[in-house]
């Protein structure tokens, strides 16, 4: 089944919400949050059977940006998506000449990490005690575009 991105939308908040809620490891955010970001910043939606599947946000500040969360519901990990929203985050930033792409992501998290490192993210250090519930460090990760 063919796999689209797009910019989100004001009423795909519901959508992107149910999606966060049901991933424990996601950054969860209120609706208003969410509504800002769409419009200040980038949220990209991926569809199926335009069914929204998944979703990643991000900031662009001075030529740098920040991966801030990157979600997949349950039923559609394994299927690439969260390969595709990067990528396009990827592609984004450097059709606008971005210098760098940030993010953060929880130490125990070996899928996440192992993704960011096979798209050529390398590690640049950890926040101690960054993430609560629990509490454990984030690994910092870049790309120099």
């Amino acid at each position: 089944m063919p796999l689209t991105i797009r910019a989100a939308a004001l009423n795909d908040v519901p959508a992107i919400r149910a999606i966060e809620q049901r991933a424990p490891s996601a950054s969860h955010w209120t609706a208003d949050q969410y509504n800002k970001l769409i419009a200040s910043g980038i949220v990209l939606v991926a569809e199926q059977a335009k069914i929204l599947c998944g979703f990643i946000t991000a900031q662009e500040v001075a030529g740098e940006w920040e991966i801030e969360n990157v979600v997949v519901a349950p039923e559609s990990l394994r299927q690439g998506i969260a390969t595709n929203l990067i990528g396009e985050v990827i592609r984004r930033a450097h059709a606008v000449s971005a210098s760098v792409i940030r993010l953060e992501v929880r130490e125990s998290n070996l899928a996440a990490r192992s993704l960011y490192e096979k798209l050529n993210f390398q590690q640049k250090g950890t926040r101690p005690a960054y993430y609560r519930n629990p509490e454990e460090p984030a690994i910092l990760y870049a790309m120099q575009l």
